[in-house]
């Protein structure tokens, strides 16, 4: 049976705790970091904060990216996606849908609820 050891999971997660310095929310889901922060970026928040890994329901490990009431919207368009940057090194780290898409509006402040992201245990295949 396949089998990943909770420490492996919780360190594959402790890079978006320990490195992700900035949250975009995007137009479309990026895969590069330079989608993530300026083709698809349509406002970003600085010093965010990601929790440390915890448990999953119903398996595995998870981090929680905490809300944002202060990021700053820089263009006008609807928010479909969120990017995790490395910005120290030019990285994306994850990126994923957000739950409720919302218009923006490029000079306002925007509000994101608190997010998961997840590793489930191995699974035999």
């Amino acid at each position: 049976m396949a089998f990943l050891h909770d420490r492996v999971l919780v360190f594959g997660l402790s890079v978006l705790e320990a490195e992700a310095t900035r949250l975009d929310i995007c137009s479309n889901e990026p895969d590069t970091f330079t989608e993530a922060t300026s083709r698809f970026s349509l406002g970003h928040k600085i010093g965010i904060d990601v929790s440390a890994a915890h448990d999953r329901i119903p398996d595995g490990k998870r981090v929680t990216v905490k809300p944002i009431d202060d990021g700053a919207m820089t263009h006008d368009g609807v928010a479909s996606s969120w990017a995790l940057t490395d910005t120290i090194n030019s990285r994306l780290l994850a990126a994923g849908e957000i739950a409720k898409p919302k218009s923006v509006t490029g000079g306002n402040r925007f509000t994101l609820d608190a997010f998961d992201i997840g590793i489930p245990d191995a699974v035999q295949q």
